[in-house]
């Protein structure tokens, strides 16, 4: 997934309801699907940040020792700046990036 180049809001908005659900017919599922979308999402970020984090890592024994690390804070400012994993995945839902299927049988 490339955050840069994201369409996703990084402020709250307003939806169409008719938007949302007109894949599913039913908004409940649409908005579990999303939500479960955003917490993949979520786990994705949360990833590459404590990966790109550890590289500035300093082990020391001291508690004296803080080190302000430049690169760090704008590697953290960056991933501040970023759309929340819930408008991200509104904006993959919108967009029909999601692949979801229904399990339940038809044959009622």
């Amino acid at each position: 997934m490339d955050l840069k180049k994201t369409e996703a809001p990084v402020n709250t908005t307003t939806i169409d309801k008719n938007l949302v659900d007109a894949p599913t017919d039913n908004i409940y599922e649409a908005i579990s699907i999303v939500s479960k979308r955003a917490t993949q999402i979520n786990t994705e970020i949360k990833k590459e940040l404590l990966e790109k984090l550890d590289e500035f890592a300093t082990y020391t024994d001291s508690l004296d020792e803080i080190f302000e690390n430049k690169e760090q804070i704008e590697v953290s400012k960056f991933y501040e700046r970023l759309p929340k994993p819930q408008a991200l995945a509104v904006q993959e839902w919108l967009e029909d990036k999601i692949y979801f299927r229904n399990t339940k049988s038809n044959l009622d």
